[in-house]
């Protein structure tokens, strides 16, 4: 692109690097370039605030993730009754060994306890193992339905949400957050089975025993209560914190990695792991807290079991000196009230676990709850149309501001555009240019006015039809982690590699294709360095052109593009808006001389509209943003113009 010809190029519109030069040492904390969206023109939020939620709303809102594996959940609950089932009767069988084998010295009475001793064992142990290992599948599957649902929610959601919402906390919402759900609704649940079942097996057999010296020693039990009562509020506190601090730490370095190249060369290493360092002081000072709860808690209820402990040796010895005991009995007794604490104390540890997962279930729910800025049309308002659009695209007075702005970004703007047409869009930066098309792909509707497509408003048309009937080309090109076929296919689902191949050509991409390690097979992924900046644009034409929509959207096509470059790529670009009803949105002005129509903006207004030669006449804002910027060749053909004169024909 010819630097001359350009207008404003250091705009919210430009490359990463260009932008962030001028005000790098203003601004310590780096945003990946990724965050903006159709260019500049959103408006700056706080995130969305997290609201309270408790436990019974958690399951409430989870829980019918749960359809289609209840039936396993209930499977995994009965085998852990069975478990604890079979350890009560192993205690059992091991009181009457020690009575009638062991005190006596009888060998001929240890073989029959015996036996049925390492029966029990090893059907408690089978059923053990198949209640766990189908605990962890259907603990899995509730973690793979819940992140696929927040992923597919997420897809639904306006471009200012990812604006507002630092992407690394958005990661750490699918991914611990997720895992927090699970450990509520699924693991939760069958842990509380396990416990409760075992509770009433252990507790009944003791009773069963002697339930006068079970009474004593359940005397102690609301001990266990009050201790967990006294933790779970601050647990819950710090849980929150500790989770708010992953996401931070997460964002801190997902944004570094994207912006290496601009932290290397503004020496901003030290400020990067200053700001690394802040947010992990903060996780480090939630995450101990965290233990230090938690390992109280163990400690405290350690103690309450040891005096249990000696409570029932101190009257079982009592009970046997005066004969109303045996040994085997206050064994067992002891057995049983050993086994008994443990799924008391699990108990106890699920609340604090259900409390750190109800931190998560608020940052989860905020995702959930966030409403998508549009929806599919009642079917009942669809106006019937070919799966085929035409291609006329037409804007009637309309009037837009993003969710919470100040201002309209566009004021009574109204335009038309038919097929073989190209309008080019300019004007100052933060004049509204890329908005228009956040409201023709339908991210946004209009306060007031409509947008049509073949005469049809865009608000009564299924997203999927209408999306398919226009080619987004954004300044950033979209990279997929995968093969260079699969990004060029991307954009349809029913194609070959015959269809792939010949639209790499029209783009003037297969010679370096062929010329990559694996040809088409050759993987590349968001920031390669396999590929140039012009390359990555023509793989995006590639798409372009097998996706074959009859509108064309075109944002900023050569910025960031050197002269050379540029060239290369205006012949596929040139080939790609051949019949098709194509709207240029750019600064450079070059682009702009051979369009058949080009509309100014100005402050969200169209000031004027026009040819190059008409406005340049005019003297108004168009002819004063391009002799700001002069072309620079003196005569001499411009080095992007087709030969016939065109730059695009």
């Amino acid at each position: 692109m010819g630097q001359g010809s350009s207008v404003s190029k250091q705009d919210g519109d430009a490359s990463a690097l260009t932008a962030a030069a001028p005000r790098a040492a203003a601004q310590p904390p780096l945003e990946s370039g990724a965050d903006r969206v159709l260019g500049s023109g959103l408006v700056a939020a706080a995130p969305i605030r997290t609201r309270r939620v408790g436990f019974k709303e958690s399951v409430r809102r989870f829980w019918p993730l749960t359809r289609g594996d209840r039936r396993w959940i209930l499977l995994v609950c009965l085998s852990a009754i069975l478990a604890a089932f079979a350890e009560t009767v192993a205690i059992l069988v091991f009181a009457e060994l020690t009575d009638n084998a062991l005190q006596k010295g009888s060998v001929s009475a240890f073989w029959a306890p015996a036996g049925l001793w390492l029966g029990v064992a090893v059907a408690g142990g089978v059923v053990g193992y198949l209640g766990n290992s189908l605990a962890a599948w259907t603990a899995e599957r509730f973690v793979m339905r819940l992140r696929a649902r927040v992923f597919a929610h997420l897809q639904k959601l306006p471009p200012h949400f990812f604006q507002r919402n630092r992407r690394g906390d958005l990661v750490e919402r699918m991914t611990g957050d997720v895992d927090a759900i699970e450990a509520l609704v699924v693991t939760g649940l069958v842990q509380a089975a396990t416990a409760i079942f075992g509770v009433i097996f252990y507790a009944g057999a003791a009773f069963w025993l002697r339930w006068d010296m079970a009474l004593v020693t359940f005397a102690l039990a609301p001990l266990f209560w009050i201790a967990t009562r006294r933790f779970t509020g601050r647990v819950k506190e710090v849980s929150r914190r500790e989770r708010a601090a992953d996401g931070a730490i997460t964002s801190v370095v997902e944004e570094g990695l994207v912006n290496v190249v601009l932290t290397q060369a503004y020496n901003r290493q030290h400020d990067e792991q200053e700001r690394l360092r802040r947010e992990a002081r903060s996780w480090l000072r939630a995450s101990v807290t965290s233990a230090r709860l938690n390992e109280l808690y163990e400690q405290i209820v350690e103690v309450l079991e040891t005096l249990c402990v000696l409570a029932i040796i101190g009257l079982g010895a009592w009970e046997i000196s005066a004969g109303r005991m045996t040994l085997g009995e206050l064994l067992a007794f002891a057995a049983f009230v050993g086994y008994l604490y443990p799924p008391i104390r699990d108990l106890g540890q699920l609340g604090l676990t259900v409390t750190e997962a109800t931190a998560g279930s608020e940052r989860l729910l905020e995702i959930l709850d966030a409403r998508p800025a549009v929806t599919d049309p009642d079917p009942a308002t669809v106006v019937p149309a070919p799966s085929r659009a035409v291609g006329a695209v037409e804007a009637c007075r309309v009037h837009f501001r993003y969710p919470g702005g100040e201002s309209e970004v566009l004021q009574d703007f109204s335009f038309s555009a038919v097929p073989g047409e190209l309008v080019v869009i300019t004007g100052p930066s933060g004049a509204g240019k890329s908005t228009l098309a956040a409201l023709l792909l339908r991210f946004y509707d209009p306060d007031a006015g409509s947008i049509r497509l073949d005469g049809i408003p865009v608000n009564r048309m299924p997203l999927d039809r209408l999306r398919r009937n226009i080619t987004l080309l954004p300044q950033e090109t979209l990279v997929l982690h995968d093969t260079v076929e699969e990004n060029i296919a991307c954009g349809r689902d029913d194609v070959t590699h015959g269809d792939v191949v010949r639209a790499a050509r029209a783009a003037d991409a297969e010679v370096f294709i062929a010329a990559l390690p694996d040809g088409y097979e050759t993987v590349i992924a968001p920031g390669t360095s396999r590929l140039s900046g012009g390359q990555l644009q023509r793989v995006a034409i590639a798409r372009a052109m097998l996706r074959d929509a009859p509108v064309l959207v075109l944002d900023e096509p050569t910025t960031g593009l050197d002269v050379l470059a540029t060239q290369r790529i205006l012949g596929p670009l040139r080939r790609l808006a051949e019949g098709r009803t194509t709207i240029v949105i750019t600064h450079d002005l070059d682009l702009a001389t051979d369009a058949d129509r080009i509309l100014v903006l100005d402050e969200g207004r169209l000031m004027e509209s026009g040819t190059h030669t008409q406005l340049l006449a005019h003297h108004g804002l168009y002819a004063t943003l391009f002799h700001a910027h002069p072309p620079p060749h003196n005569g001499s053909p411009h080095p992007l113009a087709h030969p016939s004169g065109s730059h695009w024909r």
